[in-house]
This record gives structure tokens, C-alpha cells and sequence, in this order.
């Protein structure tokens, strides 16, 4: 973004159709809103869609400095930028242009989030002498990414456990078949199951149950790594998918999720409640589809059962 030209417009010969419209009318033409300071942080230049955005008109801020309780712009976490932290401050004293997401405070009270850019604006000596804010009412784009968030939590989000639920667990191994049919990217599944849960539930009830359950999916989430998907398959059934993953991949963390359940516990009335799980993993091969994967890893951790329990075993 060049500054001098947002704030300095020069008329330059031969452009006809805007030689004689001043600067200032172009930049009130903008749909963003913004404004000029100088060093001293006071506000010279305002535009029409500040006004709209912000609900403040151009008489009640020119002259002002934008941290007199105008603007206000505060981070996310609540941290004033004015006090310490404002880029447009940042940006005089090093030349540099800044973007960022902040919450503006409107005339009505509220605060409204905008994304923001700012730029020093130099004279002709090339001598910062202000700087120029650029924002964007963002309150259209938050509600649609809010409104996102709530589907993905409603379609693709185990309500019990918070993990991923059989839907995120069948788009996520759809996804790694595609990858793998084009362009033989490998990946590995992971099919765990809890050992003795029904004796769990008989014993202690279904909120115990459930509160296992979740026990057992905090346990998994927090070993495997940030590429991974794990889900809940059903009941007391997960997968987890594992790109780039190969059988000794599989079997590290195989063995990791093993021993970090078995060392979980949930205390009810003094008594420990601890399970422990039965993995069964397996790699794709040529010709793989979904059915054909996931049913090679259940057999695998039926393996790990018939052996024993509290096992993980690999094809």
C-alpha cells in the first residue's frame, strides 16, 4: 500500500476522467473506513465509511487524537492498543505496515470488530510525518465463521467426548484413500477399543461410563500428533488415521495411546476407575478402500483381545 499516494493523490496528466476530482473525494469513495494521523497522533483526514462503520462523523473526531476514548482498539483478550501497543504508533517510528484483528469502540457503546492495516506516510523528502489506518468492519465475516464453528461442532464433533465423531472419521479416511489413489500419499489406521467397558457400566453406572469415555479420549487426543484424526467410531470404538504413517509409525503410537490410557484413572467415593485398551492397526495397500482398511484393523485389535488385552498389534 502506498501511503503517500492514499493520503497525497497527485493529479498526473493524460488521466482524464479523475484529473479534476480531489483526493479527498476519492477517498470518501472508499468502502473501507479510513484515516489520517500525524506524529502527534491527531486525527487530520476522516472518511465517509469511518463515519458509517464507526457511527462517528468527521467534525466529532478531526483534530482529536485517536486514543481520546474515540476508537479505543482493544485486542481480543480485552488488552487496550492504545496503551503501549498501537500500530499506528508501531508504524511511525519503524516505516513498517501492520495488519491486524481488533475490536473498535462505535458511538453506540459497542465494540465491533474490524481488520485493520496501517502504513507511514512519508513527504517528498521521504520523512514519515503520519500515518494512515485503513479498517474493515469484520462483523459479517466473525458471524459466518462463529456459524461454522457451530455446524463443525454439530456435524463433525462427538458431543460426549469432543472428539471427532464417525462422520469426521469417515470424511477424514476418505480424504487419505483419495490422496493415496492419486497420488500414493501412505497413511495408516488405528482401531482401538476399550477393554471390559460393559463391566465398567454394570458396575458403576452409565455416567461413569461416560465420564471413561472421555476420560479415554482426552488420554488419546493429547499423544497423537496435529496431522492425525482420531474418532469416535461408536460406543466404546475409536479409529484414528494417521497420514504418512508407516507400521513402525503405527506401532509407536500405538503403544504410546496404550500405556497413557492404562495410566488414567477417574475417583469415585476413594476408589479408583481406570480401563486400559486393545489397538489394532494396520497400513493401506493397493486396492484399499475404507471397508477393506478399517475391517483389517479390527482384526488386529481383535488379535490384541484374544492375546490378552491391554495389547497393540500391527500387520
Amino acid at each position: 500500500m502506498q501511503t503517500s499516494g492514499v493520503c497525497c493523490l497527485r493529479k498526473k496528466q493524460g488521466v482524464s476522467p479523475l484529473k479534476d476530482i480531489s483526493s479527498d473525494k476519492l477517498l470518501n469513495s472508499l468502502f473501507d473506513g479510513l484515516y489520517c494521523v500525524d506524529l502527534e497522533r491527531r486525527i487530520s483526514f476522516w472518511n465517509n465509511s469511518a463515519t458509517r462503520i464507526t457511527g462517528y462523523a468527521s467534525g466529532e473526531v478531526l483534530g482529536s487524537c485517536c486514543a481520546d476514548n474515540i476508537l479505543r482498539h482493544v485486542e481480543c483478550d480485552g488488552k487496550e492498543l492504545c496503551e503501549g501497543h498501537c500500530p499506528l504508533v508501531a508504524t511511525m517510528q519503524d516505516g513498517k505496515m501492520r495488519e491486524a484483528r481488533v475490536f473498535v469502540h462505535h458511538k453506540l457503546g459497542y465494540r465491533l470488530p474490524v481488520q485493520l492495516r496501517t502504513a507511514p506516510v512519508r513527504n517528498d523528502d521521504g520523512v514519515i510525518v503520519g500515518a494512515v489506518e485503513v479498517f474493515t468492519d469484520n462483523s459479517n465475516a466473525m458471524e459466518i465463521l462463529e456459524a461454522f464453528e457451530k455446524l463443525k461442532q454439530e456435524i463433525l464433533i462427538d458431543p460426549l467426548t469432543g472428539i471427532g465423531n464417525r462422520r469426521y472419521g469417515d470424511m477424514f479416511l476418505d480424504s487419505r484413500l483419495h490422496e493415496w489413489e492419486t497420488g500414493r500419499q501412505p497413511f495408516g489406521v488405528l482401531f482401538i477399543d476399550i477393554d471390559h467397558f460393559k463391566a465398567v457400566n454394570d458396575s458403576h453406572g452409565h455416567k461413569i461410563g461416560d465420564d471413561v469415555l472421555k476420560m479415554v479420549a482426552g488420554s488419546m487426543a493429547g499423544v497423537f500428533r496435529k496431522l492425525d484424526a482420531v474418532a469416535r467410531w461408536g460406543g466404546e470404538e475409536f479409529i484414528a488415521v494417521l497420514p504418512g504413517a508407516n507400521s513402525a509409525t503405527l506401532s509407536s503410537i500405538a503403544e504410546r495411546v496404550r500405556v497413557m490410557v492404562e495410566r488414567s484413572f477417574i475417583i469415585l467415593g476413594g476408589e479408583k476407575i481406570g480401563v486400559t485398551v486393545s489397538i489394532g492397526g494396520t497400513v493401506v495397500v493397493e486396492d484399499d478402500c475404507a471397508s477393506s482398511i478399517v475391517a483389517r484393523a479390527d482384526a488386529q485389535m481383535y488379535r490384541s483381545k484374544v492375546g490378552g488385552r491391554n495389547m497393540v498389534s500391527i500387520d
